[in-house]
């Protein structure tokens, strides 16, 4: 999962991306409006966590923004006001939750999972799977049977990915967007590294998948 966090206390942004990141979420950080809404428009995130009081353009701006332009990324409002009237102003312009500060990380994270949770379903956060190969959060591993391997990050950011989005072909591009970020210089040889890492930890684990190549294009999990 991809989120950007969009505030402008660059201790607490810093402080909220670490803790997400320890979590297994893949994180950009901006500090100002402008740059949020630029970042927010490309629709690579799966959630967003939005301060209200920003310089260049407020929260509630970026909020009106990305709704018009059709951009449906689920939105986390983080402010230090409490009063019902900004509350009730920010899930009107299109937020999804609202967050007051000072906040408790389970809360907050608590909050994250449920902005990013497909709606209608229910789902266990901790884990994905697909034909019977397991994605485990909390062990950060891939589990086939009785048989499980430990990833890295970005081992599991990933295989996270190919499992949200099974026989789907995913551009390469996309992939670096939304494990390196937006604006990031890193190259196709570095995911092409991270892919045959995973296909040899599924080959030892004897699960009945494979990550297929689609020459030029990306990748697809079958």
């Amino acid at each position: 999962m991809k989120i950007l966090v969009v505030e402008d206390e660059m201790q607490l942004a810093d402080a909220l991306s670490e803790i997400l990141k320890r979590n297994m979420y893949s994180v950009d950080t901006v500090y100002d409006g402008i740059d949020g809404l630029d970042n927010a428009l490309t629709g690579v995130y799966d959630g967003i966590i939005l301060d209200i009081m920003l310089p260049g353009m407020n929260g509630i701006e970026i909020l009106k923004n990305l709704r018009k332009e059709k951009i449906n990324t689920p939105v986390l409002l983080l402010t230090a006001r409490s009063e019902i009237e900004d509350k009730i102003n920010g899930l009107d312009c299109g937020a999804d939750d609202y967050l007051t500060k000072p906040f408790v990380t389970g809360e907050l994270l608590a909050r994250v999972r449920a902005l990013t949770r497909r709606r209608g379903e229910i789902v266990d956060d901790n884990k994905m799977s697909f034909n019977g190969l397991e994605l485990n959060k909390n062990k950060c591993s891939i589990i086939y049977g009785a048989n499980d391997i430990k990833l890295s990050l970005k081992e599991y950011q990933i295989m996270e990915l190919l499992i949200a989005n099974p026989r789907q072909i995913l551009p390469k591009e996309r992939i670096i967007e939304k494990i390196w970020g937006y604006e990031s210089d890193v190259e196709y040889n570095n995911i092409e590294v991270y892919i045959s890492f995973l296909r040899k930890k599924i080959s030892v684990i004897s699960a009945p998948v494979q990550i297929k190549t689609a020459r030029g294009i990306g990748y697809s999990l079958e």
